[in-house]
C-alpha cells in the first residue's frame, strides 16, 4: 500500500482500517465492478437511511450515530467524511417526504441487484458474506479511492 493510503506515520500492518480496506479490495479488482460499487454503495446507504427513516426518523439517526462510533474507531478522517455524508443523506431522505418509503425501497433493490451483478462480473462473493463489518467498510472503500485520487491520507 502506498504512503498516500496510509495514515500519518502508521504502517498498513498497524491499522485495522487499512487491513479492512485491503481485504475488501481483494474482491473489488475488476474496474467494472468498482464503477458499479462507486454508484451502488452510496445509493444503498441513502436507501437504507430512507427505509429506516420511513419506520421512524430516530431509527435512521440512531443508525447513523452507531455507524459513526464504528468509524471513529477506525479513522478520524473517515469519521468526519462519513458524518458529513450521513448528514447529507438524512437531509435528502427528509426532503423525500411521503415518497421516502417507495423511493428508498426501489433504490435499495436496484442498487443491490447492481452490486450482485458487479460481483458476478468480478467472480468473487461480496465481502460481507464472511463478515458483516464489510457493510460499513464499503462506503470507506469508495471514499478511500476518492481520497487517494486527491492525495489525502486517512
Amino acid at each position: 500500500m502506498d504512503t498516500v493510503t496510509q495514515g500519518a506515520g502508521a504502517s498498513a500492518a498497524e491499522r485495522e482500517v487499512d487491513r479492512l480496506l485491503a481485504h475488501y479490495g481483494e474482491s473489488h479488482q475488476n474496474p467494472r465492478n468498482e464503477r458499479i460499487h462507486f454508484v451502488a454503495i452510496p445509493l444503498i446507504m441513502l436507501s437504507l437511511l430512507g427505509l429506516l427513516w420511513a419506520v421512524h426518523p430516530w431509527l435512521a439517526i440512531g443508525f447513523v450515530a452507531a455507524s459513526l462510533v464504528y468509524y471513529a474507531r477506525l479513522s478520524l478522517v473517515f469519521l468526519v467524511a462519513m458524518a458529513a455524508l450521513s448528514a447529507i443523506g438524512l437531509a435528502l431522505v427528509h426532503a423525500m417526504g411521503s415518497l421516502v418509503l417507495p423511493v428508498s425501497a426501489a433504490i435499495f433493490v436496484a442498487a443491490w441487484i447492481a452490486q450482485f451483478v458487479g460481483h458476478k462480473i468480478e467472480g468473487k462473493k461480496p465481502s460481507f458474506f464472511e463478515d458483516l463489518r464489510y457493510l460499513w467498510v464499503g462506503p470507506l472503500f469508495v471514499l478511500s479511492k476518492l481520497f487517494a485520487k486527491l492525495g489525502m491520507r486517512w
